[in-house]
């Protein structure tokens, strides 16, 4: 009879990979602990860098892959991609039957796992709650935070904000951000591989021995319809610097469209020399490429995480991290092509930047995995409020 508890983690896009890659290997390792690893929407799709290759590839075996995005990239296509992962879920936990199941963050796929496995009465655990931003993620990461059981955060401002939302001051711990675990493994590390020949990617090849930017920009799903508009000031800017730059391809969000549609014409239209499109990357490589690089520039919640704790420059754009925690590293711009310019080369002058342990040292997966041993089997809520 196996007396291990049966720990079901959902991985739902690229970003959420390298959320949870330490805590995976950390389950694996736990002897009270079995994982059942779960991998479903964009990360199974290879328009968006086949998330589930690089799983793969680290040695985790997928008790079940869920196939439920629906094509559109907009609100209608984002909801009825949850209804659906709800549906497939469901019937995914009937079969695995975890203890627990794990969910990640605040992107709308999560929202299904959160849904499925709070109706099927399995205790669950939220990472990464309690944090605010500024777009429909504040409102998935808040309602997910009222579903879960337990509560894996990465702030000591998220706890306080967890429990004010009412939740067990016992059942909320800060743990720090697994993917520090992964920034903390590369601190020190130079590039020591060509992006080029292994990542493959279009565009150009530049000379990136003097330094390079990397560029990482979402659409914003309440401001879905201006993406293509937010995406050609951040393309005119770059072009007009005229550095080598890495740019990354957006995340399955409502507005994808406009902001990939943007990049395409923007290609076909102006002579690029000196910018490289990437799809994706293995998660330990990214991050060595980013903390060789002199600024990322964007809305990618990595600015505000991993290059908090790596002090590299960044450049935030928008209202997509509105009031997440952050280091003295990130400089807040708007839509605009001038000031992102001006941002990027103040950014570049003034170099690294001292580590921040806003969201950890280096040690979550395993915190966690401790934790989702010992705490209580429990699916039902506490009032404390």
């Amino acid at each position: 009879m196996n007396s291990k508890r049966k720990i079901a983690v959902v991985v739902t896009a690229r970003p959420s990979y390298s959320r949870v890659k330490t805590l995976l290997q950390a389950i694996q390792k736990h002897p009270a602990l079995e994982l059942q690893l779960i991998v479903a929407a964009s990360a199974l799709l290879d328009r968006y860098g086949s998330a589930v290759n690089y799983i793969e590839n680290d040695g985790f075996h997928i008790s079940a892959k869920v196939f439920n995005v629906l094509e559109g990239e907009n609100l209608t296509a984002a909801a009825k991609t949850t209804g659906i992962g709800i549906l497939e879920l469901s019937t995914v936990f009937d079969n695995l039957k975890p203890d627990i199941v794990v969910t990640v963050a605040d992107r709308f796929e999560t929202m299904a796992t959160a849904i499925a496995a709070s109706y099927m009465n399995i205790p669950l655990a939220h990472l990464q709650g309690g944090e605010v931003t500024g777009n429909i993620d504040e409102k998935v990461r808040h309602a997910i935070t009222k579903l879960a059981d337990y509560h894996f955060v990465a702030s000591e401002s998220a706890k306080t904000r967890v429990i004010k939302l009412g939740e067990n001051p016992e059942l909320v711990f800060n743990t720090g951000c697994p993917s520090i675990d992964l920034a903390l493994l590369v601190k020190d590390t130079k590039l020591d591989f060509d992006p080029y020949q292994k990542y493959g990617g279009v565009g150009a090849q530049p000379d990136l021995s003097q330094g390079y930017l990397v560029v990482m920009q979402h659409p914003v799903t309440t401001e879905y319809q201006d993406s293509r508009r937010h995406i050609e000031q951040t393309l005119k800017a770059i072009a007009e610097l005229d550095v080598p730059t890495l740019w990354f391809w957006p995340n399955v969000d409502a507005g994808a469209d406009g902001t990939s549609t943007g990049i395409r014409a923007f290609r076909e239209h102006h002579k690029i020399e000196q910018i490289h499109f990437f799809k994706n990357m293995e998660g330990i490589d990214f991050l060595t490429l980013l903390n060789n690089a002199k600024v990322l520039i964007g809305n990618s919640s990595v600015g505000i995480r991993e290059c908090a704790y790596l002090g590299v420059p960044v450049v935030n754009i928008g209202s997509r991290q509105n009031k997440r925690d952050r280091g003295h590293n990130v400089v807040d711009v708007d839509y605009n092509q001038d000031a992102i310019k001006q941002a990027v080369s103040s950014q570049v002058n003034e170099g690294k930047f001292p580590i921040s342990n806003v969201y950890g040292g280096g040690n979550a997966g395993e915190q966690i995995a401790d934790l989702l041993q010992k705490v209580p089997l429990q699916f039902h809520k506490t009032i404390t409020y």
